[in-house]
């Protein structure tokens, strides 16, 4: 059986840990193994250099630069943009069931532990002047309607999405779960 490229990038990318140091990267210049260490506290220095080797090997992530350092060669890592818009939904559509429960385990989990460490790292927690809110609500819609909803919130986020990092401005991490309700009967 040969190795689908896009499944073992989504393979390389879908790990909590390497979740979080891609978003660590997202909106930066690049950084170091340091730096990102700075920010991912609580992983070990030898665990955080594996799996930075594992997502440069797999091709998510670039090295910008190398600079001398002591008698070694420190590198200063960027997230490669191209790969990630390749993998597209052809490979999302080639996961099995269980692949994609996978996926969406290491999704959570990425997603709890960002909340966790936030609650944490955070000495006054405010959800409201924080901006953090987390909801569930229903939608009732046809597919064109879903459509034209994907559609319009594409384009509501793209310029916050291309917004680089800059002075006043601080990352916020916003995540989506959109599926279809089987508990009951269809309309």
């Amino acid at each position: 059986m040969t190795e689908n490229p896009s499944q073992t990038l989504l393979e390389a990318m879908l790990h909590p840990v390497r979740m979080q140091i891609m978003l660590a990267l997202a909106g930066s210049q690049g950084m170091t193994a340091l730096q990102i260490a700075e920010r991912l506290e609580g992983v070990p220095q030898a665990t955080l250099y594996r799996h930075i080797n594992r997502l440069a090997k797999a091709g998510l992530l670039l090295v910008a630069k190398e600079r001398p350092v002591r008698g070694t060669v420190e590198k200063v890592y960027t997230l490669n943009n191209a790969v990630q818009t390749d993998l597209g939904q052809e490979a999302f559509a080639a996961a099995s069931k269980t692949d994609h429960l996978k996926y969406f385990t290491a999704f959570a989990m990425t997603l709890i532990d960002e909340f966790s460490r936030y609650l944490n790292n955070t000495p006054v927690v405010d959800l409201a002047a924080d901006g953090v809110g987390y909801h569930q609500i229903a939608l009732f819609m046809s597919d064109e309607e879903l459509q034209a909803f994907a559609l319009a919130l594409n384009q509501a986020l793209m310029p916050y999405i291309q917004a680089a990092d800059a002075p006043g401005r601080r990352k916020r991490i916003f995540s989506t779960i959109l599926m279809p309700d089987v508990s009951g009967k269809e309309s």
